[in-house]
């Protein structure tokens, strides 16, 4: 069984924290012992030998960097205060993938067309380990690298293949914390995209945004990391999740949404502070049902982990060690009654449809 995860914040976290992906996250954990990476972003949930133990085959790795006035610290170093410095350090990050890529063909392959995707999941069903690779499609979290929307076809060119027009407000359009409609430019980007062909993606988008995309945006559509809404009740900042009316719309879409495993998007209220207990894969199972139920099949939810995006083992439910564990999200959901198709769709097969869609065949 095949698992893709719609939401890895890679570059960021290596950049940030000089993590090196290549490593088993058990490795980087022992090595940051006692250092200050682990307090700022939690202990490290991804690296190359999880990634091919879980058979995470497919990852939508992320191009992040956040404004000024969101900087968490000093030790915060990815941070633009305009355009220009947003433009150079999304660039920063595009260009890592690349490297990523080219020193280390065995192990990764940017997914920038559906010959790239099939190529990818043909090396998972070998026997031979050395034959499998993880793909990495390419998503930007936040649109303002873009100085302008006509310099999105650059960024398709070097393999950009979704963006999400919001992280907090940006030129574009509100997102969390800071809410507000899609702007002009935000229209204008959306044509853009959809003469390219791209994947939008909703997540970190307020609502009156997302409905106004769901309405005018004639490409793929998918968020590739928000839970329920429905189910964290007095949640602090309401449009970092999906509500049912968002939900039923990307459903008739025929859109994805991905669900993160992330204590804080699975129990209103929960503090680091509170520890691991008492949130476990049913909580996570819990949002994937409640997707399923308004949709009424199980074709439109996915996981997206958000992982090393800002939290770490300290913030998982329990069950959950790293990367290689998000396959047992599909024993709880057999638990829960899900047939085994149905579970093959919510680990992988959903988004891998949505890919062979919407990807370019060459």
């Amino acid at each position: 069984m095949i698992v893709v995860d719609s939401h890895e914040d890679i570059a960021w976290n290596c950049l940030t924290f000089g993590r090196d992906c290549t490593l088993p996250s058990a490795v980087t954990r022992a090595r940051e012992a006692g250092s200050a990476a682990p307090t700022h972003n939690g202990q490290e949930l991804l690296g190359w030998a999880d990634w091919l133990l879980g058979r995470v085959a497919v990852v939508f790795a992320t191009l992040f960097v956040a404004p000024l006035r969101h900087q968490l610290g000093p030790w915060e170093t990815l941070c633009y205060a305009d355009s220009n410095e947003a433009h150079r350090l999304y660039r920063l990050e595009l260009d890592f993938y690349h490297r990523l890529v080219d020193d280390h063909p065995e192990k990764f392959r940017l997914v920038c067309t559906t010959g790239d995707l099939e190529a990818v999941l043909a090396g998972w069903e070998s026997q031979d380990l050395q034959d499998r690779q993880v793909g990495l499609v390419l998503l930007m979290e936040g649109a303002d690298g873009l100085r302008q929307p006509a310099e999105l076809g650059e960024w398709f060119e070097s393999g950009l293949r979704v963006l999400g027009p919001a992280w907090a407000a940006t030129r574009y359009a509100g997102g969390t914390k800071e809410p507000g409609p899609l702007t002009d430019e935000g229209r204008l980007l959306l044509d853009v995209m959809a003469d390219l062909g791209m994947i939008l993606d909703l997540s970190h988008m307020a609502e009156a945004g997302i409905l106004e995309a769901l309405d005018r945006y004639s490409g793929p559509i998918i968020a590739s990391h928000s839970n329920s809404l429905a189910l964290l009740a007095g949640c602090p900042f309401p449009e970092r999740q999906m509500t049912d009316l968002a939900i039923h719309r990307l459903v008739e879409r025929e859109g994805v949404i991905g669900i993160v495993p992330y204590n804080r998007f699975l129990r209103a209220g929960w503090d680091l502070s509170d520890g691991r207990q008492g949130i476990t894969l049913d909580h996570v199972t819990a949002h994937i049902d409640h997707v399923c139920q308004l949709a009424g099949d199980a074709r439109h939810v996915g996981l997206g982990s958000d992982f090393d995006g800002g939290f770490g083992l300290e913030a998982l439910p329990l069950g959950l060690d790293s990367i290689a564990d998000l396959r047992f999200i599909g024993d709880a959901l057999m638990a829960r009654g899900y047939s085994p198709p149905d579970v093959e769709a919510v680990l992988g097969g959903n988004w891998l449809s949505l890919l062979r869609r919407a990807l370019p065949e060459t």
